[in-house]
């Protein structure tokens, strides 16, 4: 199942499925998995279209069901929901075996079963291969990639060895998913066709920024080949009238021929399908950025972080301020429209590097910005010294890149690093370049303004957040 989690600010009813729903894809993939070994499941997305009202309810959606394995895909924020509804499975059912995976419970292991009796086993890593072995054998001692509980300790389990090869993985169980694609919503603003859904092509990156839990995939970098993501693109077409797709790999670029290939395909053969897609900073180039546009491409986002050049040196080393210039150059150049990706409260940040992340992202004519508030995770390389550089609040739920657990030394009070925070959101969205870029495309965002209008009474709620 895929928990709630705490997606907005405490205090506030969470709007972010009305603004952005999208489907569980890690969860997904592990169900396609299962099922093609031939176990019954079901999925249950809290944060979908048909949501349970309360944990209870999801803890009774899911005993009716009468499951042998319940798995939670957890993130930080998710996880304390996640145990809950194990307390109240365990409760009814104590023979249930309960199982968390994602990016929190990878980097936590062990420790998630010292701490939280209702959990059973941990799975660390890809889920896929682990999962389909405990289905099989119900033994966890027999499955790499697992921890688990024996008379009262943690057991770590050895790591999986060889990786599945992604071609060999099936599609995403995309049709245990009530009203999927339609009920699925993709950013606001960052589409044009709808139905729309996300899509990973990849797993791994070659970097280690400061900031970036690994604990997943690690630093290899694995890819499918341009044929099974033309064929996944047909599927989702065919059987789902999806036409619009946002491609979450970490860097859709990092191998440049396999990024060709794809697009290659999508030019030869058409589907009817846009997309968005991340690039990087030096895997980037004016024939690439061409061939992406001719293929379908309406977006990219480009991770920039800072634009104070000590900072991105620090947090995201080998790229610089006027490389990231000249690469959003050379999108507008292409005619695709552009994301800049920007991270506030970084350990360093000061009210001065902040107003000049503000400036920078001023500076460059983006379409868009995404700016978040870092957040320490657990298995990410800046975890280690995070109390040396500031004060870390470590409470889970609100770890989530909306709030602020973490102030860095330079800035006297969360209070202050929320108002530059909200200054430089401000500064961003009510800029004349912005609103120019809006007005141009008003027609193409009429789905996002329906949408904003059916719940404008939310939308004008969270919008006062960013007035303080």
């Amino acid at each position: 199942m895929h928990p709630a989690g705490s997606n907005w600010f405490p205090g506030h009813a969470d709007f972010t499925p009305i603004a952005n729903r999208l489907a569980p894809l890690g969860l997904l993939s592990i169900a396609g998995y299962l099922e093609r070994d031939g176990h019954d499941l079901r999925v249950l997305d809290c944060l979908g279209p048909c949501p349970p009202r309360d944990n209870d309810d999801a803890a009774r959606r899911i005993l009716e069901f009468e499951p042998d394995i319940v798995g939670f895909s957890t993130t930080t924020s998710s996880f304390m929901d996640a145990n809950e509804i194990a307390e109240k499975i365990k409760a009814a059912n104590p023979g249930i075996i309960t199982v968390v995976g994602g990016p929190h419970a990878s980097s936590m292991k062990g420790g998630l079963i010292e701490r939280f009796p209702a959990i059973d086993c941990v799975c660390f890593g890809e889920g896929e291969a682990t999962l389909a072995e405990l289905a099989k054998t119900s033994d966890p001692a027999a499955v790499a990639g697992l921890a688990w509980r024996k008379d009262g300790a943690a057991v770590v389990n050895p790591e999986r060895g060889n990786r599945i090869k992604l071609d060999q993985l099936p599609f995403p169980a995309y049709h245990l998913l009530p009203g999927f694609a339609r009920k699925y919503k993709l950013p606001l603003f960052s589409y044009v066709r709808s139905p729309g859904t996300s899509l990973i092509t990849s797993r791994g990156c070659p970097y280690q920024c400061t900031y970036c839990d690994r604990s997943v995939f690690g630093r290899s970098y694995r890819f499918n080949s341009a044929d099974y993501v033309y064929e996944h693109l047909k599927y989702l077409r065919e059987q789902f009238d999806v036409r619009h797709v946002i491609i979450q790999d970490d860097l859709f670029t990092t191998n440049r021929d396999r990024a060709k290939e794809v697009c290659e395909r999508l030019i030869e053969k058409p589907l009817g399908v846009e997309f968005n897609c991340s690039v990087r900073v030096k895997y980037t180039d004016p024939e690439l950025l061409r061939l992406l546009k001719a293929a379908g491409c309406l977006q990219v986002s480009l991770g920039i972080e800072s634009g104070d050049p000590e900072l991105i040196e620090y947090h995201k080393a080998g790229v610089t301020l006027d490389e990231v210039r000249e690469t959003v150059a050379m999108v507008k150049q292409a005619r695709l429209w552009i994301k800049g990706l920007f991270i506030v409260g970084l350990p360093g940040d000061s009210e001065e590097s902040i107003r000049r992340t503000g400036d920078f992202a001023a500076s460059l004519g983006l379409d868009n910005a995404n700016f978040a508030k870092f957040t320490p995770f657990h298995g990410a390389p800046i975890y280690k010294t995070i109390h040396e550089q500031g004060t870390f609040i470590e409470e889970w739920k609100k770890m989530n890149c909306l709030n602020f657990v973490f102030l860095p030394k330079a800035i006297s009070t969360f209070e202050k690093l929320d108002s530059l925070y909200n200054e430089q959101v401000r500064r961003f969205y009510c800029s004349r370049t912005n609103r120019r870029n809006f007005v141009r495309r008003i027609w193409k965002h009429r789905d996002s303004i329906r949408r904003i209008l059916l719940h404008l009474p939310a939308f004008l709620k969270a919008g006062r957040r960013f007035s303080k």
